[in-house]
């Protein structure tokens, strides 16, 4: 039987069409510029401690690829040793490593709400937790971003329509697009009374709290709290680590689908991250730097444009509004030599397409007064 032969690609070059016509298409570009879209914020990616750790690891037989699970062969002394260190220093009874904060995020959410439970989020929170909430048994729901009392409203009426089992609040202590903070002493008042708080530190790590050691330091230990600190942002490597009580722990080991199936992080990543630890521990003053220009850029862009607010972190949203003009605004502000990237829906609400600054030790005092500057000159009008 003769015929048209069906165009099998046509429906992926329809979609893609229709993203490129609302200004949504994403394309992967080589790096050029200043770096203000990187999560590097104390530049440790290509520290040099960083390098002589893997390069020591290397000469000391520690190999590149961890050729397995963990429950296979993957399991390593130096993934073992290092878990622990991360777990003495961030304060928790025990860690996990992972791959990376995604993974480790699916794992937990999809895993430990058990069936009875309700699972509530944030309203922004990252996709990797909406993913793992469209794999788990519990029931989930969300509030209103940063708002406890909504979270604890969404409790009650949950309470009142039979529901009896654990609540799981997952929150990020530091938000990735917005840059703003989780009121987490109100949070954790909740979980107290009414199961788990769950707290993603992956841009608080290395930045906020004492020694870096994140934003819910004062909550690790608790047996009700769950953190998860990446190693790929301000730590400078790859990889993440949940933080959390030995029982939970173990339960994800046996439990965990995205842990037992995948192969182990590489070695090499634990003596990164040792070494990132230590770089925390020992060189403080990265931290004061990176808070130093944080400081510098919001006088600069309060002298220059007063009506965009401040988010008071490394991370400090822009909104422009539209798609095309968000993406208009960052392609004039790369052409001056300063990589910022703009951000489109889905990843923010509609309505809020926004340049994503992300202030890194990559930049200089006088690299983000020039940004100030060009945004200054290239904003919209309208």
């Amino acid at each position: 039987m003769s015929g048209a032969v069906p165009d099998r690609l046509a429906v992926f070059r329809a979609d893609l069409d229709g993203l490129a016509a609302a200004s949504r298409q994403r394309r992967l570009i080589p790096r050029a510029g200043v770096d203000f879209a990187s999560n590097d914020y104390l530049g440790l990616a290509a520290s040099p401690r960083l390098r002589d750790a893997v390069r020591a690891a290397l000469d000391e037989g520690v190999p590149v690829g961890a050729a397995g699970s963990r429950l296979l062969r993957g399991n390593t002394g130096w993934h073992e040793v290092f878990e622990a260190k991360a777990a003495a220093f961030f304060g928790a009874e025990s860690a996990l490593g992972f791959t990376g904060g995604y993974p480790a995020n699916v794992a937990l959410i999809s895993t430990l709400p058990q069936r009875g439970d309700l699972l509530l989020m944030d309203a922004l929170s990252h996709a990797s937790t909406h993913e793992g909430a469209r794999l788990t048994r519990a029931t989930v729901a969300g509030f209103r971003h940063n708002d406890a009392g909504h979270a604890a409203d969404v409790i009650t009426g949950w309470r009142r329509d039979g529901g009896t089992g654990a609540v799981w609040i997952a929150v990020e202590s530091l938000y990735s697009m917005d840059g703003d903070r989780a009121p987490l002493d109100d949070l954790a008042a909740l979980a107290d009374r009414e199961g788990f708080l769950v707290v993603d530190e992956a841009h608080a790590t290395g930045v906020w709290g004492p020694q870096g050691r994140g934003l819910s330091h004062a909550l690790e230990g608790r047996e009700n709290v769950i953190t998860l600190h990446t190693l790929g942002k301000a730590l400078g490597g790859s990889g993440a680590l949940l933080c959390l009580p030995r029982v939970l722990r173990d339960f994800l080991v046996n439990r965990a689908r995205p842990f037992i199936f995948a192969t182990a992080p590489s070695p090499l990543m634990a003596a990164a991250g040792s070494a990132a630890l230590d770089i925390l521990r020992d060189e403080p003053e990265r931290r004061q730097r990176l808070h130093d220009l944080i400081a510098l850029f919001g006088r600069e862009m309060a002298a220059r444009l007063p009506h965009l607010p401040m988010s008071g972190s490394q991370i400090v949203p822009l909104i422009v509004g539209t798609d095309a003009d968000a993406m208009a605004l960052a392609a004039h502000v790369q052409a001056a030599g300063l990589d910022v990237r703009g951000i489109r829906p889905p990843t923010v609400p509609a309505g809020t397409a926004r340049l994503r600054v992300s202030l890194t030790l990559n930049a200089t005092p006088d690299d983000v007064t020039r940004l100030a500057q060009v945004l200054e000159a290239e904003w919209p009008v309208s």
